[in-house]
């Protein structure tokens, strides 16, 4: 007997109900529900089938003019699936062993602001820039997509733009407020990032959300479209402000790097990146967040070959002018407010050596 969709809906509902972030369909375990980071099977669910696994499949993608044939090897697809009324998922579909797997992450309903999220208040600051480009940054699942998504809201509640997204999938649903927003989502709406960036520049958008830049064509664009005048806002897979500049740099080839390393210092106005750390009290995340500004010293910085070493130390001493903050600095307050303990601290640290001792010297 294989899963029916009643069933599935069911599993979906539970997990909603208990504010899991991520749901597990593997073969030959039952559901697993990841509840505030820890991984958790479904108790009186027996585990799932191939058969399972593919119906789940067949469901999500229902509607969808292409899909692959399950028995075959395929890529990796990434979807969105609404549950009616009760959440929305992105659903990764994969195979592994000849069987296909899914995981789907929960997106809540509801867009939460840059202060529900305890991000820095600067972020909104950052939010106000009216041109050039913002990079939000860190490993899958540290809260990028919600804090542009925060960016946006921001956005949409304090002034008239035109805003445009292209997502893939799409995640958060934004509601009219000031701005006019189109959100298209890769796959059903436009076949690639640079298609709709290149389309989005003729739609007289004020703001470009760009789920993420992943290649040099995407790089590029991305990078033109912030110098002609809008704001760019995505996101990219770096742990910090200044892995971010070389990733955006190295995904051109090396003739090219001067000029874009040059075009990059004068587009660029901040990196935020992302650590979800575990909260001291309660069972909840909080992120550590480094902010890069890009003052005049730092463009310089990003234009020369070799002077990035220097923008950690210039983050460091830009703090009560600009705002900006290293991971460490940022971790130094989440301890001594009494929001993270100091174990979890010196785990997430850019430099534990460095950072027990500046908490000891507080």
């Amino acid at each position: 007997m294989s899963m029916d969709r009643q069933a599935f809906h069911k599993l979906l509902a539970f997990g909603i109900e208990r504010g899991v972030s991520d749901i597990h369909f593997e073969v030959g375990y039952p559901p697993h529900y990841r509840l505030h980071g820890e991984l958790l099977g479904a108790i009186k669910v027996p585990p799932l089938t191939a058969v399972d696994t593919e119906s789940i499949a067949n469901f999500i993608l229902e509607g969808r003019t292409s899909r692959p044939d399950f028995s075959r090897p395929f890529g990796e697809i990434d979807v969105s699936y609404g549950l009616a009324q009760r959440g929305r998922f992105r659903a990764s579909i994969f195979r592994q062993r000849g069987a296909v797997g899914i995981v789907m992450r929960l997106i809540p309903v509801n867009v939460l602001t840059i202060e529900q999220l305890n991000l820095p208040p600067v972020i909104a600051e950052i939010a106000d820039t009216r041109r050039g480009m913002i990079l939000v940054t860190g490993a899958t699942g540290n809260g990028k997509t919600s804090t542009i998504s925060a960016m946006i809201r921001h956005i949409n509640e304090t002034r008239h733009a035109h805003i445009i997204t292209i997502e893939d999938p799409i995640e958060y649903l934004h509601e009219p407020g000031k701005c006019m927003i189109i959100q298209r989502e890769l796959g059903t709406d436009t076949e690639s990032y640079k298609d709709a960036l290149v389309a989005a520049l003729r739609q007289d958008p004020d703001v470009i959300m760009v789920g993420e830049i992943r290649d040099q064509e995407t790089a590029a664009t991305a990078l033109k479209a912030a110098e002609t005048g809008h704001l760019v806002i995505s996101a990219i897979h770096t742990p910090d402000s200044v892995s971010t500049v070389q990733r955006y740099v190295g995904m051109f080839e090396a003739d090219a790097q001067d000029i874009i390393r040059e075009r990059l210092g004068d587009a660029l106005q901040a990196v935020v990146s992302l650590r979800l750390l575990a909260a001291k009290e309660g069972r909840r995340r909080l992120p550590a967040v480094e902010i890069l500004r890009v003052t005049r010293t730092i463009r310089e910085c990003i234009r020369t070959a070799g002077r990035l070493g220097e923008i950690p130390e210039l983050i460091k001493r830009g703090r009560d002018l600009y705002s900006m903050q290293l991971f460490d600095q940022h971790l130094v307050d989440l301890v001594n407010s009494g929001l993270v303990t100091m174990e979890t601290a010196v785990y997430a640290s850019s430099n534990p050596e460095e950072f027990e001792r500046s908490l000891r010297m507080e």
